[in-house]
């Protein structure tokens, strides 16, 4: 398939403005932008549609090596692909986990040879391997587990991570759950065996003193920070005191501020545990104030797959996790119809801003010389999210009998159509993303 393309008469969602006007791409990258372009390639007709630049998740975790019968870096892809995303960053906590150079290189030469979008990795910390994480080329941050959660990364101590902030010029992200109020807690109510428990395990105390102490961290060394998944309002009230200069950044999943408990609960049981957890409707709202405000930075999916059967699994033995990467683009363009956000906002907090965080080369824009990584959407169109009809391995969605408005119709990487008339051409393999260096 040719990496050459025009698009016509496409509502084109550009840095600070929508136009109605044309785009084309040659061998991959966006080559013109106007109303006076020759045809170059394939010609589409975008006339009813939007073209946005394609979506970037910043946090999924594909499961490959370790767990393939959840999901793999293919699977994973093509659901993407189907939501619209365009570039993903995955997760470390695999089996083995990700921590060395060694296993980096593996892990990437898989996702050369499976997966139909681009690609980028986080490496994994762990009290021991300092070297490993500084050492290692190409990726887009370090990931520390400072709270137990899915594998068997944990660094707990303050020591420790003092340590890794000290040392090195990589992105750190946090899973920010302090370990010791999670045990505290989960010591007191265990024997409850009901999952409405799980948020009072993993409670607002736990994410904040986290939070406060990778904060505490980024400016003492002045290292640049990403506090993934935020949620509660407690962190979102402390974020607004930070100093006006300096290198922390956030993001927030659309479950967080979607699913409220205890309803979610009660609709989901098991199905609606995650870490950290779904919470009440205070914190959702406080979460969508500080993603409007600029507070929050950008949306990620968390997209952490587990069969049904391991789902469904009574509270104490089921996995913590659910996929989002298929549907978060949908969940934001409803919202968008719903006008309680812009187009423009959706573009911004799923494609520019996590580009610009992680510092990507070529992505994020619709503008010429950026790669032609795209997504038309149908504004109108409306579905219901379906168990069964996902392209996930796992094909359940907390969001099953959920009707959105607005959904992605095709999905261009590098140029070459992906996803288009519901279908996932899966011979298409998208590129490893280049990340420029630390400052």
């Amino acid at each position: 398939m040719k990496a050459s393309l025009t698009i016509r008469n496409a509502e084109v969602v550009l840095p600070g403005s929508v136009q109605r006007t044309d785009v084309s791409v040659v061998n991959g990258a966006i080559n013109a932008i106007g109303s006076a372009i020759p045809d170059i390639g394939e010609v589409i007709d975008a006339e009813g549609l939007h073209l946005l630049p394609g979506i970037i998740d910043p946090q999924v975790h594909f499961r490959e090596p370790g767990a393939v019968h959840k999901e793999d870096l293919h699977s994973g892809s093509c659901a993407a692909a189907a939501g619209g995303v365009t570039s993903f960053l995955d997760m470390p906590n695999n089996t083995p986990p990700v921590t060395t150079r060694k296993r980096m290189a593996e892990k990437k030469q898989l996702a050369a040879e499976k997966s139909v979008v681009n690609y980028g990795f986080f490496i994994g910390a762990t009290p021991e391997n300092l070297e490993e994480l500084n050492a290692v080329e190409n990726v887009c941050g370090i990931k520390i587990f400072m709270g137990s959660s899915t594998g068997d990364l944990l660094v707990e101590d303050s020591e420790t991570l003092e340590t890794i902030f000290s040392n090195g010029s990589k992105l750190i992200a946090v899973h920010a759950e302090d370990e010791s109020i999670l045990q505290a807690n989960m010591k007191l109510l265990k024997d409850i065996n009901d999952v409405r428990v799980h948020s009072r395990i993993r409670d607002e105390a736990a994410a904040l003193r986290a939070t406060k102490l990778a904060v505490r961290l980024s400016l003492k060394y002045q290292r640049r920070l990403h506090v993934l998944h935020l949620t509660t309002e407690e962190e979102c009230d402390f974020l607004r005191t930070l100093p006006r200069e300096h290198h922390i950044s956030t993001e927030v999943c659309p479950q967080h501020f979607v699913l409220t408990s205890p309803e979610c609960y009660e609709l989901l049981g098991t199905k609606a545990q995650m870490n950290p957890p779904l919470r009440t409707q205070r914190h959702a709202d406080s979460l969508w104030n500080a993603l409007k405000d600029g507070i929050i930075n950008c949306i990620a999916t968390d997209h952490a797959p587990h069969t049904l059967e391991e789902k469904d699994q009574p509270f104490g033995k089921s996995p913590s996790g659910m996929p989002g990467v298929e549907t978060s683009l949908a969940l934001m363009l409803d919202r968008a119809n719903r006008s309680l956000c812009t187009l423009q906002d959706v573009v911004n907090w799923m494609s520019e801003s996590p580009a610009k965080l992680y510092r990507m080369r070529g992505k994020g824009r619709i503008e010429v010389g950026y790669d032609a990584d795209l997504v038309l959407i149908d504004m109108s169109l409306k579905k219901t999210v379906t168990n069964g009809t996902l392209n996930t391995k796992v094909n359940w969605s907390p969001f099953h009998g959920m009707e959105l408005q607005g959904w992605p119709v095709r999905t261009i990487v590098n140029g070459q159509t992906v996803f288009s008339n519901g279908e996932v051409d899966k011979s298409i393999r998208g590129k490893e993303i280049c990340f420029a260096s630390s400052p």
